[in-house]
């Protein structure tokens, strides 16, 4: 979040001296400092006309002008030597013409005599002479974030949106290393690639990948989003990455003991400012379990939990899934898993997985081609993995399967259409137009495997015997394994 700051000091030392901290604290955009009461005012009704596309003029905006709100600084320094108008008089003035506007007044009296009068008057904070940069950060960064709350409840950025609108999906991996984050980013890139408007998320808040496989260099993250109350359109704009894909990109912190500021309030905060600006919010979770991605679960339209068909996966994910399930997170039924890595001789068969796990388990299923990924993902360019890639065209026909894409083309993964390959790799004919549309799956042996699994066909584990269990055959897994 980028704070624009004027100050308002009429003694000149005192001028250099906060203009020098301001200029080193992160993020802020001080503006040369005013050195009367008039120029202050002036500044502001100049800066609120401009906005609202009036010429400048003394009078104040209109409450209800929003490009009128967007315009004005979000804090506004208060000398106690300023004149002619008295400091409190003068908070007093600002705090009514412009209520959007934080104010914080510098001091050589800061007890509580002057704070009780100051908080009256309008002030959002006090600063002691002589001036700390601790504390005048800490001053000016409270005031900034009361002043992105208030310009979003006065209507003052397109961004206070009725409710969430856009589509929420998180990505969960059962364990680490079974292709969470190429699931999350190949769903984001076909979503957006059938034209919708895609924000990705990285919620995997201590390892976090997202960055890497799209080679984005980057300073802002979710991190500091965590601590600001109500999140304004700019605000937003300032931490989403603006990828070339046209993808939106909210990352991980670089530094993965930051994840520890993101808590369940922050992350539903976050989300919610997410879905009201675009159609379709993709979060990647990790494996590991954080409030912050469970909040991120429970608030899912769509949850997909990913594995690989193999032992140590499947229970992994039980594990996962009887986890949410006693955390209240969110029931089996309602998660859809997606086996990834699948091969026509793989012994644990999306029936056997649905069985063991309770779970719905997507109709397409990932087939196991690494030397199609190796290139792109030792590059760091999963947006330039080639569209005949069966792992591709596998995982944007699941986008088509959720609903997250419309175009048959996007479904297919660019001009894939005439012939795709199966899990073996061999091409098979093209789908009649007499298919079904919106089949979503890739066809080939999987999809027939999994023609019973289904979404409605997966019961928790022990309810159901038949043919879903014979479709697993005999093998070293046993499902009634506890994880």
């Amino acid at each position: 979040m980028t704070i624009r700051i004027l100050p308002a000091i009429g003694d000149p030392d005192a001028a250099r001296a906060v203009s020098s901290l301001l200029n080193q604290l992160p993020d802020a955009e001080p503006a040369p400092a005013v050195a009367d009461s008039a120029a202050l005012l002036h500044a502001l009704a100049g800066a609120a006309a401009q906005g609202a596309g009036a010429p400048a003029a003394g009078a104040p905006p209109a409450a209800g002008q929003p490009s009128a709100v967007e315009a004005l600084p979000e804090v506004v320094l208060v000398h106690e030597r300023i004149g002619p108008t008295p400091a409190l008089e003068l908070i007093r003035e600002v705090a009514l013409r412009f209520p959007a506007v934080g104010v914080v007044l510098i001091t050589t009296d800061a007890g509580p005599a002057l704070f009780s009068a100051a908080m009256d008057a309008g002030a959002r904070g006090i600063v002691g002479m002589p001036l700390g940069y601790d504390e005048l950060a800490a001053r000016v960064q409270a005031a900034a974030q009361w002043s992105a709350g208030v310009r979003v409840h006065l209507g003052g950025s397109p961004e206070a949106a009725p409710g969430p609108a856009g589509t929420l999906v998180t990505v969960t991996g059962a364990k680490g290393g079974v292709g969470t984050t190429v699931t999350a980013v190949q769903l984001a890139l076909a979503a957006r690639a059938a034209g919708r408007s895609v924000a990705l998320v990285d919620l995997d808040l201590q390892s976090g990948d997202v960055a890497s496989y799209l080679d984005v260099q980057f300073r802002r993250s979710v991190v500091d989003l965590a601590g600001i109350q109500d999140i304004s359109v700019r605000v937003l704009q300032d931490a989403v990455h603006d990828h070339h894909t046209g993808l939106g990109l909210l990352l991980a912190p670089e530094e993965g003991e930051r994840g520890e500021e993101v808590d369940d309030r922050a992350a539903r905060q976050i989300i919610g400012a997410l879905r009201s600006r675009y159609e379709v919010v993709l979060v990647d979770c990790g494996s590991q379990m954080q409030s912050a991605n469970a909040a991120a679960v429970e608030l899912a339209d769509l949850a997909l939990l990913v594995t690989t068909p193999d032992v140590v996966a499947v229970r992994a994910a039980k594990r996962q899934v009887r986890l949410w399930d006693r955390l209240q997170i969110r029931k089996a039924e309602d998660t859809t898993t997606v086996v990834n890595r699948l091969t026509r001789n793989t012994e644990i068969q999306p029936p056997l997985v649905a069985k063991a796990t309770g779970t719905q388990v997507a109709r397409t299923h990932v087939p196991a081609a690494f030397k199609e990924l190796q290139p792109c993902v030792d590059a760091g360019r999963m947006q330039d993995l080639d569209g005949r890639s069966t792992v591709k065209q596998a995982l944007w026909a699941l986008a088509g399967e959720l609903g997250l894409v419309d175009s048959p083309a996007a479904r297919q993964g660019r001009g894939s259409h005439r012939a795709r390959p199966t899990l073996t790799g061999r091409k098979r004919k093209a789908i009649t137009p007499g298919a079904a549309p919106g089949s979503g799956g890739v066809p080939g042996p999987a999809s027939g495997a999994a023609s019973g699994a289904g979404p409605g066909s997966g019961t928790r584990f022990g309810v159901r015997r038949g043919p879903a269990a014979a479709a697993g055959g005999p093998g070293p897994f046993d499902p009634s394994g506890e994880g």
